[in-house]
């Protein structure tokens, strides 16, 4: 049992507890954290978060401008792509860097699409560095979709699946 004299000390916790919480949330730091792929990112050795062993077409998209326009022509290129070969039998890898990490801002006018694709195996990944470079201005790494992967350099993860046999599109 709490003794009276610290009731008060004990509330004033919670409460300070409760805002700091809160202030994380407002902040994107009390989000969960993002796959990553930095700390076990091997050039030789490709890694997925979605399973498709059964996958027979590979491609990997640049999307490294800042125009919803091409976030929308990439992802109708991965739509067409799901409905020819069908969501098992395809692997598709979405890179943005650049001014293209914006798509995958939390708050992207495409964020329902991506998380859509996402659920059909589409991956969608994220460049590092240009996550660091966007945090020297804001002050904090920024605040991405669920479904993004995080990659240390968005043009590395693009040659690893090139030379892993991949087909390059850049919309």
């Amino acid at each position: 049992m709490v003794s009276k004299s610290l009731h008060p000390f004990i509330t004033r916790l919670r409460g300070m507890a409760l805002a700091l919480a809160l202030g994380l949330l407002g902040t994107g730091l009390a989000q969960a954290a993002n796959p990553s792929m930095l700390n076990d990112f091997k050039f030789d050795a490709p890694t997925y978060i979605h399973k498709l062993p059964f996958a027979e077409a590979h491609v990997v998209m640049q999307v490294d401008g800042a125009n919803p326009a091409t976030w929308n022509l990439a992802l109708n290129n991965a739509q067409n792509l799901l409905d020819y070969f069908g969501q098992e039998k395809v692997r598709i890898v979405i890179v943005a860097f650049g001014p293209g990490l914006k798509m995958l801002l939390k708050g992207s006018p495409v964020a329902g699409r991506i998380a859509a694709q996402n659920a059909e195996g589409v991956e969608f990944d994220a460049c590092h560095n240009t996550m660091e470079a966007m945090a020297k201005k804001l002050g904090h790494l920024p605040v991405l979709v669920p479904s993004a992967v995080v990659v240390p350099a968005g043009v590395v993860r693009i040659m690893q699946l090139e030379k892993a046999g991949f087909a390059y599109i850049k919309p």
